[in-house]
């Protein structure tokens, strides 16, 4: 959702910071670095986007067609301008295409009257072709798409070498193809926008200029996407516009009637079910506005002030520095809505500072990921999922974070309790300067830091709308800066933080065509019925069978789509299986909204892991399954969101203690098992006493909260030796 700031890698060496930017760029492809009128004109663009938004959340909404037109016809242009096609081959490829759309403006406004008469004599060859063959199509044709067809060699002749010229030449500047691009497509979606709710009296029967535009739109839509996050998402998108092609021509069990081109791109770009469907609204609803609070509340200071509290609560004790990466990703990942942004912005700090404390350099890089996708679960913000959460199931986005507080806890607390443990096993100890601070000196210095999260939390809970709430605290960011001298934001800091916010909507943004694509193929087809299915018979009346199947699904969907796609496009396939097996709507969403995270810290593709991996000059591979290790909490959630309602609130109020009450006391058993240690390393027959015992204290239960605790204690009085030399048998997770 939001980029690291460039600036967290300064304290890195150059080949830390090329390795980490090498990673970064595995993510999301790099930027230009735009100069002169092009940087004047992508900042205003970009600012428009900001002050846009401000205005309707603080203001006065806008109305539909410019609320989701607006964004995404700012984001589309921004990302042709800012982001390059790739190598040469790309450019050269970009070249024919742009050539491609000259032609067809020029074709409907030279060769034939109008749009509307060149898309007619496209239809009449299309028909021609189905019905007698495409040589008597060729044929019959008056001549004047032939010379459509010709004009393409011209306009990329001209176009090819330039392009290879500027790419060269202006590095830093878009070629003319881009350009053309970003003409177009600002064409269709303003299109869009100005005939908005024409489209919608005529749904279903659309002109041949609609689909004209259409098609353009939805094409340029999916460029979008793969300019900014490679062939992988792409290519899904493009897949299932061909799974909804050639539907009839499928194995039965993923068969369907099929749709024309032309129906599937009107139904995708024109409509609000599509491009400038749920994804987009989100995004233009909820997201950007957070991203932009989240950009004024670092350049307010408050980074620093994360970073410092933590150190100050947790430095001194065993395992300091890794419980301070804990604490801190938990304060800013909650912000940042990125894993990989939370993990290179606090881990440039707290890596290093955990290998100098004694932690291995896999176990350090291991540590920051598996804490960093916590703030993916710990509201005020939750990244951009929460608020999809709250679209899809209808709830208040207010509730959805009730909902999120104590399972993202939760979470954090496993962490942590795993840090203390793999700290205590390898006999490592706190920080011993004597310079840091005491907290409470950190806290009365800097609590003020803290005033925008209360600020939006509170307006939130007491009814304000998501984006109100970001309007007034990102102003509170402004006015809390200004009680230091040294973080004062004047109208230059401010118009950094509108820059950055705005860069960093891009990210996401650029998502918006292939989801639109996947979503609506899915909803066109019936396809989240067959997947719902196919789950139920492969896996019978087990629904843990059945959570597993899903958990691999998002898996293997999450190695090549952004962690919040692969939730929104789970969510749609996945939460209609789980319902047929008892499982509460929200309760399936929050399953595949937790596992939809692992592709973050689970190898092969594991980006937040490789980037700790990066800083802390480790092995990668060894490093990724170290942050699993730590992440273990990621899947065990899941099933108690399945298999204890409780633990989202749905039940009695002592149900609901009694089940976080069993669920903190298997967290910290959890812990111990996870890591083998308890006073010391776990023999075999410890370990499996202890994992008995975490499995009888997070049933909620008293009873069997009470065996688990005898159980616990055995190992303890077990472990009674705690100070011998480890012995040969001891269970090591190493």
């Amino acid at each position: 959702m939001a980029k690291a700031d460039p600036s967290s890698l300064a304290d890195l060496s150059p080949e830390e910071r090329r390795k980490v930017e090498e990673l970064m760029q595995q993510d999301v492809k790099a930027e230009r670095r735009v100069r002169g009128p092009w940087l004047w004109l992508t900042s205003l663009l970009g600012a428009a986007m900001v002050l846009t938004y401000f205005y309707g959340a603080g203001v006065q909404a806008l109305d539909t067609q410019y609320h989701l037109g607006v964004y995404v016809l700012i984001t589309f242009v921004l990302i042709f301008l800012l982001y390059p096609a790739g190598g040469r081959v790309a450019v050269a490829a970009m070249s024919l295409w742009a050539g491609a759309l000259l032609a067809v403006v020029a074709s409907s406004f030279w060769l034939f009257d109008s749009p509307t008469a060149f898309y007619d004599q496209i239809t009449l060859f299309r028909e021609t072709w189905e019905y007698d063959g495409l040589a008597e199509a060729w044929a019959n044709d008056r001549g004047d798409l032939h010379l459509s067809l010709l004009l393409i060699v011209p306009f990329a002749a001209v176009l090819w070498p330039l392009d290879q010229w500027l790419s060269r030449r202006f590095r830093h500047a878009p070629t003319a193809s881009d350009l053309i691009m970003a003409l177009v497509i600002a064409a269709a979606i303003l299109y869009w926008i100005s005939q908005f709710e024409a489209l919608n009296y005529r749904a279903g029967a659309e002109n041949q200029l609609d689909r004209l535009v259409s098609i353009v739109g939805l094409l340029l839509a999916l460029e979008v996407c793969r300019r900014v996050l490679g062939w992988a998402i792409t290519l899904i998108g493009i897949a299932m516009i061909a799974f909804a092609l050639f539907g009839p021509y499928l194995p039965e069990l993923f068969a369907h009637r099929g749709f024309r081109f032309e129906r599937l791109a009107t139904s995708l770009f024109l409509t609000t079910n599509g491009v400038f469907g749920i994804m987009a609204s989100v995004l233009a609803t909820y997201v950007i506005l957070f991203i932009f609070f989240g950009a004024f509340l670092q350049k307010s200071g408050a980074g620093k002030f994360f970073i410092e509290l933590p150190l100050a609560l947790t430095g001194r004790s065993a395992g300091g520095p890794a419980k301070v990466a804990v604490m801190s990703s938990a304060l800013f990942g909650s912000v940042s809505g990125s894993a990989i942004a939370n993990t290179v912005s606090s881990g440039s700090f707290t890596i290093p500072m955990m290998k100098r404390a004694g932690f291995k350099p896999h176990v350090a890089g291991a540590i920051e990921p598996a804490a960093s996708i916590g703030g993916m679960f710990l509201p005020p913000i939750m990244g951009a999922g929460g608020f999809l959460m709250a679209e899809l199931t209808g709830m208040p986005y207010s509730q959805i974070m009730l909902l999120s507080v104590g399972p993202a806890l939760l979470y954090f607390l496993s962490v942590f309790f795993m840090v203390h443990f793999e700290a205590k096993k390898q006999g490592l100890t706190g920080l011993t300067d004597e310079g840091l601070p005491h907290w409470q000196q950190v806290l009365r210095d800097g609590w003020f830091y803290a005033l925008p999260l209360v600020i939006i939390t509170v307006l939130m809970l007491s009814g304000r709308s998501p984006g109100n709430a970001a309007f007034w605290a990102t102003l509170s960011c402004i006015a809390v800066s200004w009680v230091r001298p040294e973080t004062r934001m004047g109208p230059r800091e401010i118009w950094e933080a509108i820059q950055i916010g705005a860069r960093n909507t891009l990210i996401i943004g650029a998502t918006i065509g292939v989801i639109g694509v996947i979503v609506g193929v899915i909803s066109l087809t019936g396809m989240g019925l067959k997947f719902s299915d196919l789950v139920i018979s492969l896996a019978g009346n087990s629904l843990f069978v059945a959570l597993v199947l899903i958990a691999i699904a998002s898996l293997v969907l999450g190695m090549g789509v952004p962690v919040t796609a692969a939730y929104l496009i789970i969510a749609v396939l996945a939460v209609p299986a789980l319902g047929n097996y008892g499982v509460a709507v929200i309760a399936a969403h929050m399953i595949v909204y937790w596992l939809s995270q692992d592709s973050n810290i689970t190898p092969p593709v594991c980006v937040a892991a490789y980037a700790g991996a990066a800083i802390a000059g480790s092995d990668p591979w060894k490093t990724g399954w170290t942050a699993f290790r730590f992440a273990k909490m990621l899947y065990v959630m899941p099933l108690l969101f399945a298999y204890v309602p409780a633990i989202l609130l749905d039940g009695s109020p002592t149900e609901i203690i009694v089940a976080y009450f069993s669920a903190t006391l298997g967290t910290i058993a959890f812990g111990a098992f996870a890591m083998g240690y308890l006073r010391r390393r776990t023999r075999l027959h410890e370990w499996l006493i202890l994992g008995t015992a975490t499995l009888l204290l997070y049933w909620p239960n008293l009873v069997s909260d009470a065996a688990g605790l005898a159980l616990v204690a055995v190992v303890w009085w077990l472990q009674r030796d705690a100070k011998t030399p480890p012995a040969a048998g001891l269970v090591s997770t190493n």
